[in-house]
């Protein structure tokens, strides 16, 4: 009943470090710090959260625990464990195995979490079938349901088979969460399933829920990034980002797309840099002038990446409204089947009003909202791709049921 990472093994009940089979002599609080780090991995542990596992209702100095890593560095590498500046520590070795789960499970669940990162179709339909085999092996693994929920969910947005990916993925979440109801990657990968489909005020009101009992969790504040942006609560969105941040300066989170929506499009470029690019920062340089430049990525990208059927209309139909083919533009959305994608289905009334076809662009703007996706006021206001919307005669009432949304939001959150 051990923890395995690279040639370690990790024995908790009896507290004992082994390399290839060989124990290795640690002081007790250097054990205590590994552990923790091997349970949180591959996730940041904070500096405080460590000085209070070790050295609860005891004030002593920051030393002790630089002086724990530092012992541990010697025994696993110095690239064993990454320092987060001014924030805390991450184990780098891969966790192949945790007590009480059999080794063949782990391995597989371990194949499928590489393979589900790839995230290409194929990758993904080869991990739901490595996690089924692992959960064959143990039933009672919650993170590997978890993982399949997420990886059920991708091939619902990729396959012709939603339907049945769809409940698949929510079988998978609930047994998740009556395993273990607080499981991290669980609320983590269950918030999109919400939020697309529509719930973005109950997943507002379970990360709510979870924040007032783990109050220094950047998962938890992730979520939140998109949970506020469908509900049309921008800022708070952004401070959620803010607070993701502080906590762990590397993780990434969804805020460029509520950069854009505020309309700070540098701001909007700078977090979406470094990312695998689709179609949002290409929507960033078009919505500041920069048509060319938006141009010359659209077509490198359809030429290269394979999309899924709603990535390759969306952001085909962006190339045509750029080069000024409206009715291939108006064909192209219509042609796109929108299942559970209510974000897109916004940027889609961005493209009809920018043509004109205020219309469709109001008609857009609702099934968006009826599918759970609230186009903030602000947005409405501000946006320059709108101008059509806002000569709308509708415009008033669509702006007013907007902000009725975003308010109802808002007492959800103050109740929470």
């Amino acid at each position: 009943m051990c923890y395995r990472f690279g040639e370690f093994e990790l024995h908790p009940s009896e507290r004992e470090l082994r390399h290839k089979g060989e124990p290795i002599a640690l002081a007790p609080k250097a054990f205590d710090a590994l552990q923790h780090l091997v349970r949180r991995a591959p996730h940041l542990v904070r500096k405080d959260e460590l000085m209070d596992a070790l050295w609860p209702s005891t004030h002593v100095e920051e030393a002790n625990l630089t002086n724990c890593i530092a012992a541990l560095r010697k025994v696993l590498g110095h690239g064993g464990i990454q320092t987060v500046s001014r924030h805390g520590y991450r184990l780098m070795l891969t966790v192949t195995g945790e007590p009480g789960i059999i080794s063949g499970a782990y391995e597989k669940f371990v194949d499928a979490r590489d393979l589900i990162r790839e995230r290409s179709p194929e990758s993904i339909l080869r991990a739901r079938d490595l996690l089924w085999l692992c959960l064959a092996d143990d039933p009672t693994f919650a993170p590997a349901w978890a993982w399949l929920g997420r990886c059920s969910w991708m091939i619902e947005k990729l396959s012709a088979d939603g339907e049945r990916a769809e409940a698949l993925a929510e079988a998978a979440f609930r047994r998740a969460f009556i395993i273990d109801p607080d499981l991290a990657c669980a609320h983590q990968f269950y918030t999109p399933v919400e939020t697309d489909m529509g719930h973005a005020q109950l997943a507002l009101s379970r990360l709510s829920d979870r924040l007032a009992r783990i109050r220094r969790d950047p998962e938890t504040f992730t979520g939140l990034v998109q949970v506020f942006r469908f509900c049309g609560l921008l800022q708070e969105s952004i401070d959620a980002h803010h607070r993701a941040q502080e906590l762990d300066p590397t993780i990434s989170t969804s805020v460029p797309h509520t950069l854009f929506l505020i309309g700070d499009y540098p701001a909007a470029i700078d977090t979406y840099a470094g990312r695998a690019g689709y179609y949002l920062d290409a929507a960033v340089w078009a919505a500041l002038g920069e048509t060319r430049r938006s141009v010359a990525l659209l077509r490198e990208r359809l030429g290269r990446a394979q999309l899924s059927h709603l990535m390759s209309g969306l952001t085909a139909s962006l190339l045509a409204v750029l080069e000024q083919r409206t009715a291939e533009a108006i064909d192209l959305m219509q042609r796109i089947n929108i299942r559970h994608e209510p974000e897109a289905t916004m940027y889609l009334a961005r493209h009809y009003s920018y043509l004109g076809a205020a219309d469709e662009a109001i008609g857009m703007l609702r099934q968006a909202a009826a599918a759970g996706f609230i186009c903030a006021p602000e947005t409405l206001r501000r946006d320059p791709w709108l101008a059509a919307v806002r000569a709308h005669p509708h415009y008033r009432q669509i702006e007013a049921e907007a902000q009725k949304a975003v308010m109802r939001a808002r007492s959800v959150l103050q109740t929470g």
